[in-house]
């Protein structure tokens, strides 16, 4: 007897464009979500059951083009697939599991992220859409908005700062330096509202501990030289 498998049938990410082939107008759109997943990749580093693509083709049907978020994260999928990692997203190589938060950053080319974006992602079944505009602010609209969706509708979250439950974090807006730009930038936020260290700002609190460490042991061995104790025969 055929047995039929209609999963067998779909496309894979192999065969299915990876993008929208449509280029960035403004380095923000890379650079945003680049550091969003440059601090997961840190507090995240012993998990391998999340994922977070940038500017990665999401497809959900065979009937539609992909969608295209600037970034967004999964939950309980695979965090690397095979040597080369993924070319899109594809909803039935991925057990069904949608994004559960999807980020658009608003650039000089109005892409409709209040209008139909948010049809697009209610359709997916996105949990948390977050849209960003960071260098110019649309009338009657936050710079920062999150928004989550309840019986398929979005309903904005308040505050520059929004605590997500059911992803463990909170993403929010401040100001601070990311690869040599100092601005203000998106970032991970704890549930007391204390934001995430990014790998730049580890490094150099390491560095400093490091140094203040050698600064002390050479004050000691001072101290010590000067008591007239021979540091090398302790």
């Amino acid at each position: 007897m055929f047995n039929y498998n209609p999963l067998e049938c779909l496309p894979s990410s192999a065969e299915l464009p990876d993008s929208n082939e449509i280029p960035v107008d403004n380095e923000l759109q890379i650079l945003i979500p680049s550091l969003l997943l440059a601090i997961l990749g840190a507090i995240w580093q012993n998990r391998d059951d999340w994922f977070f693509g940038i500017n990665m083709g999401i497809y959900y049907t065979t009937s539609k083009p992909a969608i295209v978020p600037d970034g967004f994260l999964s939950l309980g999928v695979e965090r690397f697939v095979g040597e080369n990692g993924r070319s899109s997203y594809v909803l039935w190589e991925e057990d069904g599991i949608a994004p559960i938060v999807a980020l658009e950053i608003v650039s000089q080319t109005y892409n409709y992220e209040y209008e139909q974006k948010k049809l697009d992602y209610a359709e997916l079944g996105v949990l948390y859409y977050v849209i960003y505009a960071p260098t110019r602010l649309r009338r009657k609209r936050q710079r920062l908005e999150v928004y989550r969706l309840v019986e398929d509708k979005y309903i904005l979250q308040a505050g520059d700062k929004v605590w997500m439950p059911e992803v463990g974090l909170g993403i929010g807006r401040e100001r601070g330096t990311y690869q040599g730009m100092t601005r203000e930038w998106l970032y991970w936020y704890n549930e007391n509202g204390n934001r995430y260290s990014t790998p730049e700002e580890v490094l150099d609190e390491q560095e400093q501990q490091l140094a203040q460490t050698q600064q002390q042991l050479q004050e000691l061995l001072i101290k010590l030289q000067q008591r007239g104790i021979d540091p090398n025969k302790l």
